[in-house]
Order: C-alpha cells, then structure tokens, then sequence
C-alpha cells in the first residue's frame, strides 16, 4: 500500500468491496499464498472469490475463518472503516460514535469495538529497557468518605509502566502491594535496565527486590514533599500517559466497567505505542487476522451490561 499513511478516503476507495477487503486479508494471514487452516498445504482450489478448498482433507473455509472475523455478518469495509477510526483516534472513539458512522446497532458496533481490542491485546510486547518508569493511577467512580493514601475505595487501580523514548505499558491491578507491583515489573521490565524510576510510595523498594531488580538502580522522586523533578529523577512520562488514558476515558469512552477495563487499557497502549507508524492500519488488520475469535458469549460472561 506504498508507505505513506492510510487516509480514510484511502480506505473506502481501496476496499470498496468484500473483494478487495479479503485480497488484503489473504496477503496479511498467508503472505506465501493461501494454506489450508486444518492441514496447512497449499495445495487448494478457489471455489469463489470467498472460498477456499482443501482437498487432501476435504475442507472448504475462507481467509476469516478462525480469526475476530468469524461468524461476523458485516461487511468488511464497515471492519475496516471501525479499524481504521480506532487506530487514528488518539483517545480512542465509543461504541456509540460507531454506531452513528457506521449505521449500525449499538450491540454491534460495540461486540465489534472489543474484538479488534482482543487482536491488540494479542501483539507482541517486547521487555523495557533503558530508563523505565513506574507509577499508579485510579480511574472509574468517585472517592467517597474514607479515602486515604493508596486505598482502592470505589475506583479501580491502574498501573503503568513507560520506557523513556520507549513503549508504554498499562495493567488493571487489584492493588499496589509490593506483590503486585513486583508482578508486573518483573514481567515487563528487562533485568538490565539502567534506571526505574518511582515516586516515594513505601511499596516500591520491597518491590523493586521481589522482582530481582538492584536497589542501585531505582531513583526516587519524593512526591510527598511536593517535589516533583529533581534533575532527571522524575516520573513525568509516565504520568502524561496516564493523562491521556483519563481523556479518553472522560471524554470519549465517558463510563468503563471494570470487567473490560483491560480491554480499554490494551487498546491505548497498542494504539501509543505504534503512533509513529505509517503502517499502523495495516499492522492491525494483519493482528486481527491472526487473532483467535472472541464470541458474544464469552464476552458478556458474568456481565449486567455492556460498557
């Protein structure tokens, strides 16, 4: 698609039909030509422009079978045009904008909102490097009577780690013990990283050992003395992705359950930390085909509602 950014008007001109939408959909799941998603032989037959057969096990399927795309009855310019506004949207775009651009329910627009989020939540992320910063945030709700220190109260604990110059990366926590924390910067923080930086939480220190991180390499910016940068001892970075995270949430999503949460927090980590890239469209739609389905059902699974 050359390398210069994908345009909306791009999209609609370029996959104006389910044709074109599956001739890009076969390129991104078989980049060396189709193969058969049971026995993996190339030896098929075209049936029609959708379908494909296999006939040394006698299987008939197309480009989405298996993938997010399964069982879905709508057109795939309509996936497209949803992919494409999720991924160009800095704070993310709601189910109910969806639902108004593409003229369809809110129930599909939304099922098809979390199913291109379950394919970015497949994408590869590599461990942080470098200078790496460590901090909480809560979301969701309102503090009520009582609220005090690191105390959850009504709102839901979000963690984030961010590379300086680097990825970001943020975690639906159940609370900022020690535990926790170490959790997660163990699994997402390489063991040669030059400096994690955190604010003076009391937590940190026990955590940066349980993770095996060297308690040399761990700055502090002492936050409950209101100073907030001291040099290059700062968590700033990552506090500006939280920022992002909360316009988002306020301003477009408005209102999050804390079941799907997640979900939320895998969509703007991917969508931030490929920012850069013209190819960002396309580099969705190729995790997408490759995704695992995610079905109504298991999406909806002990939740009252959609959110």
């Amino acid at each position: 698609m050359g390398g210069d950014p994908v345009t909306i008007i791009d999209v609609h001109t370029l996959f104006s039909t389910d044709e074109k939408c599956r001739e890009l959909l076969e390129r991104l799941r078989w980049p060396n030509g189709p193969e058969c998603t049971r026995c993996h032989t190339t030896q098929l037959a075209r049936l029609s422009e959708k379908l494909l057969y296999c006939k040394d096990c006698d299987y008939q399927f197309t480009v989405t079978a298996g993938t997010i795309f399964h069982d879905s009855h709508l057109p795939l310019l309509k996936w497209f045009v949803t992919t494409f506004l999720l991924c160009e949207s800095r704070k993310g775009m709601s189910a109910n904008q969806i639902k108004r651009t593409l003229g369809i329910s809110y129930k599909t627009a939304w099922y098809l909102c979390h199913r291109i989020r379950k394919a970015m939540a497949g994408a590869h992320k590599p461990m942080l490097d470098g200078t790496v910063e460590v901090d909480e945030t809560y979301v969701g709700g309102k503090f009520r009577g009582g609220y005090s220190g690191r105390a959850k109260n009504n709102k839901e604990i979000v963690i984030g780690i961010r590379q300086r110059g680097g990825d970001l990366r943020f975690f639906h926590a159940e609370d900022v013990k020690s535990g926790t924390l170490a959790k997660y910067i163990q699994e997402n923080v390489s063991a040669d990283v030059d400096v994690l930086m955190t604010d003076d939480f009391g937590a940190y220190p026990n955590a940066m050992k349980r993770a095996g991180q060297a308690a040399t390499k761990h700055k502090t910016i002492k936050h409950s003395s209101r100073v907030y940068v001291d040099g290059d001892t700062h968590t700033n970075t990552i506090e500006s992705a939280f920022s992002l995270l909360k316009r988002g949430i306020m301003g477009t999503w408005h209102k999050i359950s804390a079941k799907h949460l997640a979900a939320y927090l895998e969509e703007m980590t991917f969508r931030f930390n490929r920012r850069k890239r013209d190819d960002l469209f396309v580099d969705t739609l190729r995790h997408m085909i490759t995704a695992d389905p995610l079905t109504f059902e298991t999406l909806t699974a002990d939740s009252q509602s959609p959110a």
